[in-house]
């Protein structure tokens, strides 16, 4: 595996109902590396999805809780996390539905811990290009322009570089002007969730990272990258210029 282009502050996460098996893939990833974190239902994972920002996710199927493919969906919709499917199940029909849920691998038991090893690698590379710095996982190409953005705070507008208007709703605006204001430093999510009102808890942490997606698109429906970057396990910034009307 190649170290140098794992980011320090990626942290795995695995869902996995056989204690045996979820010991012995924490401790080999852990001596490998990685920042490892394991539980062993569906439960335990969403009590710890939003709490720490976690770089890829490996999700057993049959879970006792919840199907993996259910929760595989789930972490597709709300979360930048890339996921790893990690079962038993053999047939192409089971391999198909766990792509179809959202993996970017599907790997059969029983895995090589070697083969699960440079699976994350890949996956981990995917989210760190060199063009960035290596503190924004989320981060993703270049600006298509030098123009600023604008923020017209009287109309709760967010203008993009190219004349775009985006119309935010109360708690978008307030998300988007806590970044603003502290230009070039992220801002964390213990103080987001605070300053907009949402409890420090699965569901305020819930509420924020679908507001932070929501928003996003609507930046991204637009045809232009959103500059709402993620501070993996700490927070966000807005990686662009701005000016406040």
């Amino acid at each position: 595996m190649t170290k140098d282009i794992v980011p320090n502050n990626s942290g795995i996460i695995i869902v996995e109902d056989d204690k045996p098996l979820l010991n012995s893939v924490v401790k080999y990833l852990t001596l490998d590396g990685y920042q490892v974190t394991g539980v062993s239902t569906a439960h335990e994972f969403y009590q710890l999805m939003f709490a720490k920002p976690y770089a890829v996710a490996i999700l057993d199927v049959g879970l006792p809780d919840q199907s993996g493919l259910v929760l595989a969906e789930y972490v597709r919709k709300n979360t930048d996390m890339r996921i790893i499917m990690f079962t038993a199940r053999v047939t192409i029909e089971d391999q198909l539905a766990g792509h179809q849920a959202g993996a970017d691998i599907y790997l059969i038991k029983p895995v090589d811990f070697r083969q699960l090893s440079a699976s994350i690698a890949t996956l981990l590379s995917r989210l760190a290009p060199q063009s960035i710095p290596p503190l924004f996982a989320s981060a993703t190409l270049e600006s298509t322009s030098s123009l600023p953005w604008r923020l017209i705070s009287s109309k709760w507008i967010l203008q993009t570089p190219t004349g775009q208007s985006i119309a935010l709703t109360t708690k978008e605006f307030d998300f988007i002007n806590l970044l603003v204001i502290n230009p070039n430093a992220v801002v964390t999510r213990p103080e987001l969730l605070a300053r907009l009102g949402y409890l420090n808890n699965e569901s305020g942490n819930h509420s924020l990272q679908s507001l932070i997606n929501r928003l996003r698109h609507k930046i991204e429906s637009h045809s232009i990258l959103s500059p709402i970057k993620t501070s993996h396990a700490v927070g966000y910034i807005f990686l662009a210029d701005i000016i406040v009307d």
